[in-house]
């Protein structure tokens, strides 16, 4: 049963006043889904709100669903359809979004996250807003966050560059978007994408947060937010390598008169008035381009050579590490600036090295001058390893954390995060990223070494969606490493199910199992376990058609028991199970993936020679001390909010 809490504890259900009062007593920030009762919650967002718990792993952050209908507090939310998530933070609203926007959500919880623990923590002075977007229905549907109209996904080829270029409200104001538009084409501009919205305050924000330090910040994000701007993606000019030097160019100094001096023919010197109502906003270097791009239009992408000749292109993992002497203290402000540069954490794992593991992992520097201290560094507390994934991961990540020298990064990137979060008197970084690659397979593999699960496809599901859910399998990363279809006997489904002896519903289970054709795979991936079960979902295909409406069981189980798949609930499980059906797999040869399962595989055992990911040897990593480990039987998952790792096999909660 404690796998059917942990879903159903997501996002606690608030449908009175009562519930409302409660829910805005509880410690930390709440982000609250506020729906009507004829629509329901914003389903489309469960998965991200479940992905941002369990990478965060913060027993501070809670999610609700509140019904406006029935809540005095919400009565005039009451009858608005647009999806509109709440914030609070010691019962105060903190901040407000309108609009199912995965990305902007995922950014705001982060930084509303990292702002109450510093209320928290240090007694911060908490700020509180107002939802402002009610004052009337005009002024709502000016200011609420909109979607880009631009639906599909926008792909352009990785050889050009890009940036982003605003005509503000000012410009838009008095009526020379379309002029300012075409003198952008005439210079030569092509433009990739066009939109026009208009920002919240909060967008506002936080777009311009890096200049929250600075005088005039708030005018700013008011003037943002006073009306309609135009958003516009730039390519770069036919004879140029870089966009974003040919836009600042053509857009001129900042500071009008400054523009009117020096660079009359700018756009700023044409349109703008003065400092703040400047007319145009360029991005200033292409890291920043990159972000803002994320900002406005997250479907934008770059298309590589192989992709264009109609090959998908591949997202890159590299390797971080936050060592122990900030891991604690700063974790989640570095994780809010991974965020916000792209990355996506697909592993994460807190671990205590022992001094041979990290002789081991840094065996090339073990003979520098300046290893001792490395080495005390790792070995004096836990370090938070991440497999950070994005295109171009590994220079990006490298050019983000900055040069490894402290005094160099001090001097020459003071915004490099190596430069930002050194140890004042600590000679060694407090950042590790990988080199190349090369090393950033190996080292992943190292700390996140591949494990073995075993998955069932059951008889109800073999006939109409086996074909699928390979797929699926593939498309998720999971490699086949050996695979068969048989009908179990009473005897071997008694077996694998003999956990459930005792339980009322095991002989109808049992007789349901032997009906048909199943199919036995070993699936293998880093956290393999936890990553099938929570592709499978919840056993109930009701409750994961709310909680997890994109999982198998949600889209292809009829009922609690005809529930399509079945997967190992803990990694010892997965190797008891493992043994008994394929028997002693240490010396057989991994499935190429993508050759059985296009076809009916025989109840006799395929093997296939020449793949190197058959052994069960086990990596430096899974020898690390477990006095970090989050769950029981899963030595590889770092995540203390899974909501699938060490559930049971029974019916009501995951055959």
């Amino acid at each position: 049963m404690a796998g059917k809490k942990k879903e159903a504890s997501l996002q606690t259900s608030v449908t009175n006043q009562e519930q409302w009062e409660e829910m805005l007593a509880t410690k930390g920030l709440t982000v609250v889904d506020v729906y009507q009762q004829w629509c329901g919650p914003c389903r489309a967002v469960v998965s991200l709100l479940r992905k941002i718990k369990n990478e965060l792993g913060d027993d501070l952050l809670h999610f609700a669903t509140a019904e406006a209908d029935s809540i005095d507090a919400l009565e005039r939310y009451q009858g608005k359809c647009e999806p509109t998530f709440l914030f609070y933070g010691g019962g105060e609203l903190v901040a407000v979004l309108r609009g199912a926007n995965a990305p902007l959500l995922q950014r705001l919880i982060v930084e509303e996250l990292t702002k109450e623990k510093l209320v928290l923590e240090q007694g911060g002075e908490r700020r509180a807003v107002k939802d402002d977007d009610l004052a009337d229905d005009e002024k709502k549907e000016e200011e609420a966050p909109q979607q880009s109209e631009n639906g599909e996904s926008i792909i352009v080829p990785a050889s050009k560059s890009y940036t982003v270029a605003i005509i503000k409200p000012d410009a838009v104001a008095h009526g020379k978007a379309n002029e300012i538009i075409m003198k952008i084409q005439d210079a030569g501009f092509e433009i990739l994408a066009h939109d026009e919205r208009t920002l919240s305050e909060v967008e506002a924000r936080d777009f311009y947060q890096h200049k929250a330090t600075e005088a005039g910040f708030e005018d700013l994000v008011q003037f943002m937010s006073s009306g309609p701007s135009h958003i516009l993606v730039l390519s770069q000019v036919e004879g140029t390598s870089n966009v974003v030097p040919a836009w600042r160019e053509l857009i001129g100094p900042a500071d009008v008169e400054e523009a009117k001096n020096q660079k009359p023919e700018s756009l700023r010197a044409q349109y703008g008035t003065q400092t703040l109502f400047n007319a145009v906003h360029g991005s200033e270097d292409s890291d920043q381009a990159s972000r803002e791009l994320a900002f406005f239009f997250p479907n934008f992408r770059t298309a590589s050579i192989t992709e264009q000749d109609g090959e998908e292109e591949h997202v890159e993992r590299t390797l971080a590490l936050i060592r122990s002497d900030i891991a604690r203290e700063n974790r989640e402000n570095i994780l809010a600036e991974i965020h916000k540069a792209g990355f996506t954490v697909a592993l994460q794992r807190e671990v205590m090295l022992t001094e041979e593991q990290v002789k081991q992992f840094y065996s090339q520097h073990v003979e520098e001058d300046y290893f001792p201290a490395l080495l005390r560094s790792m070995t004096s507390g836990p370090v938070l390893a991440l497999a950070l994934a994005r295109t171009g991961a590994v220079h990006h990540w490298k050019k983000i954390i900055g040069p490894s020298d402290i005094n160099k990064a001090k001097e020459e990137s003071p915004d490099c995060l190596r430069a930002q979060f050194a140890v004042e008197n600590e000679p060694i970084n407090q950042l590790h990223g990988s080199a190349s690659h090369e090393e950033a397979q190996r080292e992943i593999n190292f700390f996140f070494p591949q494990q073995k699960t075993l998955a069932v496809i059951k008889p109800d599901a073999m006939e109409q969606h086996r074909e699928s859910i390979l797929e699926e399998i593939h498309g998720r990363g999971f490699s086949v490493t050996q695979l068969k279809e048989m009908v179990l006997s009473r005897e071997m489904a008694e077996e694998i199910y003999k956990e459930h002896k005792e339980k009322p519903f095991f002989d109808q289970l049992v007789e349901f199992m032997c009906r048909g054709p199943c199919l036995m795979l070993i699936l293998t991936k880093e956290n393999a376990v936890e990553e099938w079960r929570d592709m499978m979902g919840p056993t109930d295909p009701d409750q994961a058609k709310v909680t997890s409406p994109n999982s198998l069981r949600a889209r292809f189980a009829s009922d609690i028991l005809h529930n399509s798949v079945h997967g190992s609930s803990n990694e010892q499980h997965a190797k008891e199970k493992i043994q008994f059906i394929f028997g002693d797999i240490s010396s057989d040869a991994e499935l190429e993936g993508d050759r059985e399962t296009d076809r009916t595989i025989s109840a006799t055992e395929h093997d296939n020679s020449g793949s190197e990911n058959t052994g069960m040897s086990k990596s430096p990593t899974e020898e690390m001390s477990d006095n970090h480990q989050q769950h029981e039987g899963d030595p590889h998952d770092s995540n203390p909010c899974s909501p699938q790792t060490g559930e049971s096999d029974e019916p009501e909660n995951c055959n």
